[in-house]
């Protein structure tokens, strides 16, 4: 068994956490009773965290597989162009650990519609699919085929997605998806624009899921915790809805601003505030 030492206080997009042994999982490996960590863009780490998984580098891919023929895939390299006739009859398989933003470079490189929401989304593969991550009405599954895990190949009608949500079982090792042509260049800017807007510094990006017609920033911001602080964590003056560390965070203050946050918002307005933190 591989294992390596990841610093989270510099790995993790927050920026907190200890120095941990995580296991690399390689090759056909099968039954893993832990937690993926991925990009770690989303997750805050605890002191004491449960079993911690990382993917090794082979998961790193983009290919085109034939329809009926997935076995026989073609990576492609930044040298290739595909003309829309070679991709006639053409699937697109994406490795679990494949960072969005390649993902995103290779769809505008190669003309292909579907993943331009991806701009400027940090995270891998694994972690876009799990939370379904998505932006303006655009998400991850739309193009979606079937995701392979250790337990398996599941289509995508198996797996429940729904807002910020999915059901897949087991440990992401790849995705299949339809090629469409015709990346969209004006829906790139449109999100860049509007990903300009949000605040900078170590963050999760959105700490909330934003409940049905309601957006969880302005919820927080009408109870009064727009740019309030503990200790070296806060939330920004920007968003209410980004948790900031500020340098130095720890833990404990992420935690008692999150859980301060839901009791507000409850008390206020009986709502129910989701995190799309997961907290390990």
């Amino acid at each position: 068994m591989l294992v390596k030492k990841i610093d989270f206080s510099k790995y993790s997009s927050v920026k907190i956490g200890n120095i941990f042994e995580v296991e690399v999982l390689s090759g056909n490996f099968g039954f893993f009773d832990g937690v993926i960590i991925g990009g770690a863009n989303n997750i805050l780490i605890s002191p004491n965290p449960p079993k911690l998984g990382i993917l090794d580098k082979e998961f790193d891919y983009i290919k085109f597989n034939e329809f009926g023929d997935e076995n026989l895939g073609e990576k492609i390299s930044d040298s290739k162009i595909l003309s829309d006739k070679n991709l006639n009859g053409k699937i697109l398989e994406i490795g679990a650990l494949t960072k969005s933003a390649k993902i995103y470079n290779f769809s505008k490189k190669f003309n292909l519609s579907g993943f331009e929401f991806l701009k400027g989304i940090p995270g891998t593969l694994g972690g876009l699919l799990t939370m379904n991550a998505g932006l303006l009405g655009h998400e991850i599954s739309k193009n979606l085929i079937s995701v392979t895990t250790n337990l398996g190949e599941f289509k995508k009608d198996e797996l429940n997605f729904s807002y910020r949500k999915s059901d897949i079982k087991g440990v992401i090792k790849s995705a299949k998806f339809k090629v469409l042509k015709g990346f969209d260049e004006n829906l790139s800017l449109e999100i860049s624009k509007k990903r300009a807007n949000q605040p900078r510094g170590n963050s999760f990006g959105s700490c909330f899921k934003n409940p049905v017609g309601l957006s969880a920033g302005k919820l927080i911001d009408e109870c009064g915790l727009k740019g309030y602080k503990i200790g070296n964590c806060g939330f920004s003056q920007e968003h209410a809805n980004f948790l900031i560390n500020y340098g130095g965070g720890t833990f404990d203050e992420v935690l008692s601003l999150i859980n301060l946050a839901k009791k507000r918002v409850f008390e206020n307005f009986g709502i129910n505030l989701e995190t799309e933190v997961v907290i390990l």
